[in-house]
């Protein structure tokens, strides 16, 4: 023993932490046998191994040696302490360490569940986006590299160019010009170090880092389901969201005439942005070119045989950060129709930037790619998308305060200003519809604590996730705090908003690191104020703030 604390410090203490988990576990009366048992018959931890299970497994706590700290990524994995073990009831004490060890433990093993992404399965085939080239041109990653980009070097050439070379330059322009430190940026050696990948990032090499992804996509869609099981297992997340665009051609080919089968990792959300917008031209022409009635009950059948082909769990828009919605109902009288762009409606996103933004006196006709504005005037809002809500118990999901196109040059990496959004809107829409339910976000931050205020307003209304610009490590955290401190854990702390499925990895590792920082004070908070608590009651409010309070939520029937 003397020998291999010489010879390999990593493992011995990871034997000690291993043996100092079962001794605990036993002590607070699990017992040998029930150790035994759980063991052979290969339950909880031990479905990795059963007796011949890895001493890492069993550590209890950090995957790295010392203390807590939120500067590390903190990767998911299995907690060694089964929901069964004695070690849930018994009183965590007072200590502040002792407080924010048990809090990152479970915090690491909190199953996530991801309510917004952009993701696609691997049996969409070209829409499901991974891989390091996708990762490298991610639109952040072009946003950031066009901030110093040569004068030579136009959006126009760039995006001439292929994926890989594209690549290409962002790695030598943000990687080897540059140190890699915005969150983007480390954001993928987070998921490359994941994936094993340290020595290649230590001799900055691109194409052994392609190698490596090469090896699934040799495999073609087995390689790509691998490959998917594997971020999902290592990001600990059980199933993400995704986006589902029905208008857009290149995505509806995979749900009609025939539905592709995926896994349950991933589920639907049906986008509505023209049914929320009440913008009656894109939607007559949907009608139109599906061959239903252009009537108020075609646009309901519409929805409705939509949400039989998707089974989605959520109805979801983007709205910009000045939409209005009226105080009463009106009437769609004097609404005027805009012109629609047919070849436009191909593209994925098409309806943020073909809203009727005729409908709305306040909005500057100027701006072309906003997001959808709500229409309260709008039958297509009160008696078809929110009927269909009504009718089949279904919420609507609102990303509040994107402005698209703000430098349309650089495309998708040109979208987003954040400004100050009206929540008046949100409330209006709470009180007008009681028996639906909404799930809302905010891109900008000085929104949150008016979204904190609505949400202990109305029962029908659930915040969730730090969105796009807000997914940074500092401004999560004050969010959260602030969430916390109003909300206790009635609300959903993130969710990645990914479009490259290896994303997962570094936006839900980075997350719980901070998350766990913030959670860590609030708990020792409330335990120095005098509260008694156990693991498992903590254990019971990080699984709420990791999708387990958008579950009550999903399951809180208001018809």
């Amino acid at each position: 023993m003397p020998d291999l604390a010489t010879s390999n410090p990593t493992q011995f203490r990871i034997l000690v932490c291993a043996v100092c988990t079962l001794l605990a576990r036993m002590v607070n009366g699990d017992g040998m046998l029930n150790l035994l048992q759980e063991m052979h018959d290969e339950s909880g931890v031990y479905s990795k191994g059963g007796f011949g299970l890895d001493c890492a497994y069993l550590v209890d706590g950090l995957d790295y040696p010392g203390s807590p700290d939120d500067t590390q990524p903190l990767h998911y994995r299995p907690s060694p302490i089964p929901e069964t073990s004695n070690i849930l009831t018994t009183d965590i004490g007072i200590d502040p360490k002792v407080i924010e060890s048990l809090v990152f433990a479970e915090v690491s093993s909190a199953h996530a569940i991801d309510l917004h992404t952009h993701l696609l399965p691997p049996s969409h085939g070209p829409l499901c986006l991974w891989g390091i080239d996708e990762l490298l041109t991610y639109h952040y990653l072009v946003a950031e590299y066009f901030i110093t980009a040569p004068a030579s070097m136009s959006p126009e050439v760039f995006y001439a160019l292929d994926k890989k070379k594209q690549a290409d330059i962002i790695w030598k322009a943000l990687f080897l010009d540059r140190l890699p430190v915005s969150e983007a940026c480390r954001g993928i050696v987070t998921t490359l170090k994941a994936f094993g990948l340290g020595e290649q990032l230590k001799t900055r090499d691109l194409d052994a880092v392609r190698e490596y992804y090469e090896s699934f996509r040799s495999k073609d869609l087995e390689g790509a389901e691998k490959f998917s099981a594997k971020v999902f297992e290592c990001a600990g997340v059980r199933y993400a969201i995704m986006t589902n665009i029905p208008f857009d051609a290149n995505e509806a080919k995979y749900w009609r005439p025939k539905r592709k089968e995926y896994p349950d990792q991933f589920r639907s959300a049906l986008r509505v942005d023209p049914l929320l917008a009440g913008d009656r031209e894109t939607i007559e022409k949907a009608l139109r070119a599906s061959g239903y009635e252009v009537t108020l009950e075609g646009a309901r059948k519409y929805l409705r045989d939509w949400c039989d082909t998707m089974k989605p769990e959520y109805m979801m828009a983007s709205t910009p950060h000045n939409f209005v919605l009226s105080e009463t109902k009106g009437t769609l009288s004097g609404i005027v129709k805009t012109g629609v762009n047919p070849d436009a409606l191909r593209q994925p996103f098409a309806f943020v930037g073909t809203s009727g933004v005729g409908c709305n006196p306040d909005c500057d006709p100027e701006e072309e790619n906003t997001a959808s504005i709500i229409d309260e005037n709008s039958d297509f809002l009160s008696e078809v998308l929110m009927k269909i809500c009504e009718e089949r118990d279904l919420p609507v999901a609102l990303k509040i305060g994107a402005h698209r196109g703000v430098n349309p040059e650089l495309l998708s990496a040109g979208d987003g200003v954040v400004a100050f959004a009206d929540t008046s809107v949100l409330a209006r829409l709470c009180s007008r519809f009681p028996k639906v339910r909404f799930l809302a976000t905010f891109l900008s931050k000085n929104n949150q604590h008016e979204a904190c205020v609505l949400a202990s307003k109305f029962r029908n209304l659930h915040i969730y996730g730090c969105w796009w610009f807000c997914n940074n490590p500092s401004i999560i955290t004050e969010i959260t705090t602030m969430r916390v401190e109003m909300l206790g854990s009635a609300f959903t702390a993130q969710h990645s908003d990914a479009r490259v499925l290896d994303q997962l990895i570094y936006k839900w590792s980075h997350s719980r690191a901070v998350i766990a920082k913030v959670l860590s004070k609030e708990f020792t908070k409330l335990v120095i104020s005098g509260w008694s608590l156990t693991r498992g009651e903590l254990r019971r409010e990080v699984e709420r703030l990791f999708g387990g309070s958008y579950e009550e939520f999903m399951a809180k029937s208001l018809k």
